[in-house]
């Protein structure tokens, strides 16, 4: 079977289709190139975004599904904290000591 590149980052995550960091459990999920120029450019673009980033490119075989054969990271991806609803609601309004915003009769 033919290798693939695929991204790993300092904690053995993989690129994701889902442009995140993925543990390699869904290995379909994980980002594969046919060609390791066009994995390190997309390395390149990552790096750019995130200075702390220390990812590599890695030639991996595919499994007769046409997989990559990853290795699942044992630490867990961290979660980014989304603002609550409520939190959005109350950032979006005007305080009321606003210019403009006159109550008075």
């Amino acid at each position: 079977m033919p290798d693939v590149y695929v991204i790993t980052n300092q904690l053995g995550h993989y690129w994701g289709k889902s442009k995140q960091w993925v543990d390699g459990k869904d290995r379909r999920a994980v980002v594969r190139a046919r060609h390791q120029d066009e994995a390190v450019n997309t390395l390149v673009e990552l790096s750019a975004k995130d200075m702390d980033l220390r990812g590599q490119v890695v030639a991996v075989p595919l499994s007769q599904r046409g997989e990559p054969e990853v290795t699942i990271s044992d630490i867990a991806i961290p979660q980014i904290e989304e603002p609550s609803g409520a939190n959005q609601e109350a950032h979006n309004e005007a305080p009321s000591h606003a210019v403009g915003n006159n109550n008075t009769p």
